[in-house]
């Protein structure tokens, strides 16, 4: 048996504007996905996938047929037709890949659960591109697409810069351990965000990029850096402003948290998933008493 594992991600600086070359501070999280695979006789792919809690949210066979992935039964089922598309994408990057008369049992297992938006996707993406021996960003451009920041994340155990030069991704592991942590919390929106639909938002109102990556660039700089709370959540106020006006959505703070004595930053596409919150006081019982029941230490996510 073969195993391989996959870190989840969180993007901190940069988001939207990464696709377009903007300099980027992502971390990995302490949870990611597992993907276990056993070869057996028959030629076919006996697929489960478990969630955190190892019930079961997903299970299908698909035959090798002809050296080609197939299902095998006829159905409209997005979740199988997303995995025989990777799964030929691979095999596109690697025609030896599943290139036998035997078959394989997959288990996969994620550490989090699915609704979180830390890289269910991506983290698959690293896992297979692993098995088949290929690279996982030209395997997530053959399907997902994105910028890749998320297979960065999945392959480093520490915070990284991310950037796009030319379409080819420029990673930097750095260290990353602001002393004032323990005043950083994650917080779930109750909504996963489809990641696909903020970028096309994005795209349709994005303007002249220029003067923003310059500043997300010199953002992203000075928090990697940054050494008092105090200049960090002037830092994510200012970004939360910059994005605010270049996607003409308003600040998640504005919407749901005004009352709130610190800063939040969306993370990722804006209006769900994950945001951060710094406080100087325990904010658990603040998002708490607002429905939010989700919330996560610095510590207690990050790598």
């Amino acid at each position: 048996m073969m195993s391989y594992y996959s870190n989840g991600k969180l993007l901190l600086t940069g988001e939207y504007a990464v696709l377009d070359g903007a300099l980027s501070l992502a971390v990995p999280t302490k949870y990611g996905q597992s993907l276990m695979v056993e070869s057996i006789d028959k030629p076919i792919i006996s697929w489960k996938s478990l969630d955190k809690n190892e019930g079961v949210w997903f299970e299908t066979t698909f035959e090798i047929i002809n050296n080609e992935v197939c299902p095998l039964a006829r159905n409209d089922n997005a979740i199988s037709e997303r995995l025989i598309q990777i799964l030929s994408a691979a095999k596109q990057l690697n025609p030896n890949f599943l290139n036998t008369n035997k078959g394989f049992k997959i288990t996969t297992k994620l550490d989090f659960p699915r609704h979180w938006g830390l890289g269910t996707s991506s983290t698959l993406i690293n896992n297979i591109a692993q098995w088949a021996h290929i690279d996982a960003y030209k395997l997530l451009k053959l399907t997902f697409g994105g910028s890749g920041y998320d297979i960065a994340c999945a392959q480093h155990n520490t915070p990284i810069t991310y950037q796009l030069e030319n379409s080819t991704p420029i990673v930097k592991p750095i260290s990353f351990d602001p002393p004032f942590k323990d005043h950083l919390y994650f917080i779930y929106l109750n909504k996963k965000q489809n990641s696909r639909e903020g970028i096309k938002h994005y795209n349709a109102n994005k303007g002249h990029l220029k003067t923003v990556i310059e500043a997300i660039d010199t953002i992203t700089s000075q928090i990697t850096t940054s050494n008092s709370l105090e200049t960090f959540e002037s830092l994510i106020t200012q970004h939360e402003a910059i994005i605010s006006k270049l996607t003409k959505q308003k600040t998640i703070k504005s919407l749901l948290f005004s009352d709130f004595k610190g800063s939040i930053k969306s993370l990722g596409a804006w209006g769900g998933d994950f945001i951060l919150a710094s406080s100087k006081e325990n904010p658990i019982p603040y998002f708490n008493q607002k429905g939010f029941e989700t919330v996560v230490r610095y510590t207690d996510m990050i790598l």
